[in-house]
């Protein structure tokens, strides 16, 4: 992961200043910049609203005595749209957009939940998220006979 990281962040790097010479050869170098500010800046917006969604949406289902875990993954997937709008550029600034859609902020949302179950326990996992749902089958591959079942 760490490789990938010191990779990726090059990458991108170079990335964006590809995208912003093309941008800025095709609407002018001043109009490309202050789009880029304008992104940033709605991007540190975005990371205060959503920082204080998942707050206050952690508070209530602890006080409510649900399991805040989806709550919390919904104000991660925020927050990474944020800072995704906040670094400079179009790139990062496009991915932050897609995020924020809510298709892809569902898909999101159950990458995160699914890395963080197989990175911690099975108990924290519980009181993070309730039991999981799982499907048991039954006799040969063949007949499908899913008895379906939660993990208390």
């Amino acid at each position: 992961m760490g490789r990938a990281i010191a990779l990726g962040v090059p990458l991108v790097a170079i990335a964006e200043i590809v995208v912003f010479v093309l941008v800025g050869s095709w609407i002018g170098y001043g109009w490309a910049l202050l789009a880029v500010l304008a992104a940033s800046f709605a991007g540190m917006m975005l990371l205060r609203r959503e920082g204080m969604r998942a707050w206050r949406g952690f508070v209530a289902a602890a006080n409510a005595g649900q399991h805040p875990g989806e709550r919390v993954i919904d104000g991660i997937v925020g927050l990474g749209a944020g800072v995704l709008l906040s670094v400079p550029g179009f790139l990062t600034a496009l991915a932050g957009l897609v995020l924020l859609a809510p298709p892809a902020r569902s898909v999101a949302r159950r990458g995160v939940q699914r890395w963080t179950e197989r990175r911690v326990s099975s108990a924290v996992a519980g009181d993070l998220f309730g039991p999981r749902k799982v499907k048991v089958h039954r006799g040969s591959p063949e007949t499908d006979d899913a008895i379906e079942g939660e993990i208390v």
